[in-house]
């Protein structure tokens, strides 16, 4: 009898100890099989365990790979695997495990010629198994990733377009919580979307791409969100209540916002809102209308709750008022040196050398320039009165669209 076949009934004699010492043993070394229920342990996999064990001892006898049959069990089983979200790398390794552990045992057993003979009908049967395995994994993977993406541009969908009470979410595998965080924000250009020898449009997915996968890391799960090249939507879940969310959780949202911008490589300006599941297109006007207006007020990135753009926010909405406050500066705006040293002394604490260290300027042209500005405007920016009317009408002409377009140009 050749060493193989040996080998073979050795295996096939002993299939009943074998499969139960195999189980015990993956349960034991590999923890996401011993989190398994107990049911599910001694039933489906250690039926896939018996099985393996005569299928390859088959091979061993016959000398041919297992028949189709017998891959597409292995297959199936690894579907259920990926429904159950146990890791590809596991499912994989417990089948390599298993081998390793009844060659050991045999080894105690058979001659060493006789295992060396085998071995290469092990390899040449553990690689059809892994291809039965990835396959059944990654198909049922895809499947589960496409339904999961649908239930969730659903909820999304409906929240957005004000129907989240009518909304069976439970049945789609989304539990709606009391409240959301609701995160609008622009989306800076990575630098390799301006690289000549890069593709853009393959950076900007790849961008868009690191921002997903980030969003549902840091919060654990996947995020209901709406990403393009520039700008974002993401409804954050928070069990506080949404007259106070926005500041309870105001440290969580700007860690979340801070590894965006770091793990993305590019920055990014959001705005804040919370409410009610019910109320979320309410929040998304808000949050937007935030972003809008910390974007159009030169601050930095970073996240910003309305408690942090009070007087913009207000004197930024569209009224009479705004539109004389932004005409106030209409004789700033044939360059752009004066509007932006306007700003950045104010960004700055009205902090003459402050302002001209950020504008890279010596402090006497910061000087002539808040000269030119009081001369243009006739505002003293040294009495209280005239400098708060410089602040708000600041704030007014960033909010039009040529306060925008001067800053863009700036």
């Amino acid at each position: 009898m050749t060493g193989d076949k040996s080998v073979s009934r050795f295996l096939i004699a002993d299939v009943p100890r074998l499969a139960a010492t195999v189980t015990r043993r993956i349960a034991d070394d590999l923890p996401v099989y011993g989190r398994l229920p107990a049911e599910e342990l001694h039933g489906d996999v250690r039926a896939i365990v018996d099985m393996t064990i005569r299928a390859f001892a088959e091979v061993l006898r016959t000398e041919r790979m297992p028949p189709p049959e017998f891959l597409e069990t292995v297959r199936r089983s690894a579907a259920r695997r990926a429904e159950e979200r146990l890791p590809v790398e596991a499912v994989v390794s417990a089948y390599h495990y298993g081998a390793r552990i009844c060659v050991e045992e045999v080894a105690a057993t058979v001659e060493p010629h006789d295992l060396i003979e085998a071995h290469r009908l092990l390899l040449d049967c553990l690689r059809e198994i892994t291809a039965a395995v990835t396959s059944g994994y990654v198909e049922e993977s895809q499947s589960l990733i496409g339904e999961r993406d649908a239930a969730r541009h659903t909820v999304l969908s409906a929240l957005l377009d004000g129907r989240g009470p009518q909304l069976d979410s439970a049945h789609l595998g989304i539990r709606l919580p009391p409240c959301y965080l609701v995160l609008a924000f622009t989306i800076g250009r990575h630098p390799d979307e301006d690289r000549e020898d890069v593709d853009a449009t393959v950076a900007s997915r790849r961008k868009i791409r690191r921002l997903r996968t980030e969003l549902d890391r840091a919060l654990g799960h996947p995020v209901l969100s709406r990403l393009s090249a520039d700008e974002g939507l993401a409804l954050v879940p928070s069990d506080a209540a949404p007259d106070q969310a926005a500041e309870t959780d105001r440290a969580r949202i700007e860690r979340l916002t801070a590894s965006l911008i770091t793990v993305s490589g590019v920055p990014l300006i959001a705005g804040v809102a919370a409410s009610t599941p019910a109320d979320v297109p309410h929040a998304v006007r808000l949050a937007t209308e935030l972003r809008d207006t910390a974007a159009g007020t030169g601050r930095p990135p970073g996240v910003y709750p309305l408690t942090a753009l009070l007087l913009d926010y207000q004197l930024t909405r569209a009224s009479p008022a705004r539109a004389h406050l932004a005409a106030l500066l209409s004789p700033l705006t044939d360059g752009p040196d004066l509007p932006t040293t306007l700003r950045t002394y104010f960004a700055s604490n009205l902090d003459r050398r402050e302002t001209a260290a950020r504008l890279h300027v010596h402090p006497n042209t910061v000087d002539y320039r808040l000269r030119r500005i009081a001369t243009l405007t006739g505002l003293d920016l040294a009495a209280h009165t005239d400098l708060l009317t410089l602040r708000a009408a600041l704030s007014a002409y960033d909010a039009t669209s040529v306060g925008r377009a001067r800053r863009a140009e700036s």
